[in-house]
């Protein structure tokens, strides 16, 4: 079957729900790790950028299953707070939740960047 330009913005754009979804899963899951952590951890700009990137993951990857044509710009503020929550993470260097969080959130942040470039 040839490639088309459908068929990669679907691959694409299946690529993103999926990892918008695993990141919103990541964020989840290291909020609650960091508020059992407290301390740095549980600081309260943190714990905004883990729920503001895991909230903007989840309508993301809603948007794009449901093909809204706000998608792209849904997608450009999801990979802001994906870029802020990196950021965040990364200044737990030691800590292996918060470097995977990093990872994950590092991922969702290029797929989302390339959706916001794209148009339906």
């Amino acid at each position: 079957m040839p490639y088309t330009s459908e068929s990669i913005i679907a691959a694409d754009m299946t690529t993103c729900i999926q990892n918008c979804t695993d990141c919103h899963n990541i964020c989840v899951q290291t909020t609650a790790y960091c508020l059992q952590m407290g301390g740095r951890h549980a600081e309260a700009g943190h714990l905004e950028s883990l729920l503001d990137c895991a909230e903007l993951c989840r309508t993301s990857a809603d948007f794009m299953l449901r093909g809204s044509s706000l998608h792209a710009h849904v997608c450009g503020v999801c990979a802001e707070a994906c870029e802020r929550c990196a950021q965040a993470c990364s200044e737990f260097a030691d800590d292996e939740q918060m470097q995977a969080c990093t990872e994950q959130c590092h991922r969702c942040m290029e797929s989302c960047r390339e959706m916001a470039r794209m148009k339906m």
